[in-house]
């Protein structure tokens, strides 16, 4: 694993540990790279009313995007205790809107942090949700 790999993955745990998880028990990590070198951590935020829930991922990319990054390059989740816990659906779909199918995945269980596994967009998400853009009218 390169090293940038094991300190995105550093960052992810550290963010598990602010996750605010009182009815899953289930915190979540994780630490977006962007293609300009910078990095954002994100935690999963539950809700009494569980569909206001966000998940580790997407607060992530969200703060990525806040700040004015548009281009991912990696995503680091740290979840799980025994084997590692993947990215939901929804999570995907919008990394998928940063980010090529090439985008790297790493995924370790919280009490297992270095062991990680190395994926892609593509391997996670196979039949990726795009929309066709229009061709520009003259």
């Amino acid at each position: 694993m390169k090293s940038w790999e094991r300190a995105l993955m550093r960052q992810a745990v550290r963010a598990a540990a602010a996750s605010y998880s009182p009815y899953s028990h289930f915190s979540v990590g994780a630490a977006v790279l962007t293609s300009t070198g910078h990095t954002f951590t994100g935690t999963n935020v539950e809700n009494a009313s569980y569909g206001l829930t966000v998940c580790a991922e997407r607060a992530a990319v969200f703060a990525a995007i806040a700040a004015g990054e548009r281009r991912l390059r990696a995503v680091a989740v740290a979840a799980g205790r025994g084997r590692a816990a993947p990215p939901c659906g929804a999570c995907l779909q919008v990394l998928a809107e940063f980010a090529g199918t090439e985008l790297v995945v790493l995924l370790a269980p919280l009490d297992a942090p270095d062991r990680v596994q190395r994926l892609t967009l593509a391997d996670c998400l196979p039949r990726v949700f795009t929309l066709a853009k229009e061709p520009a009218r003259s």
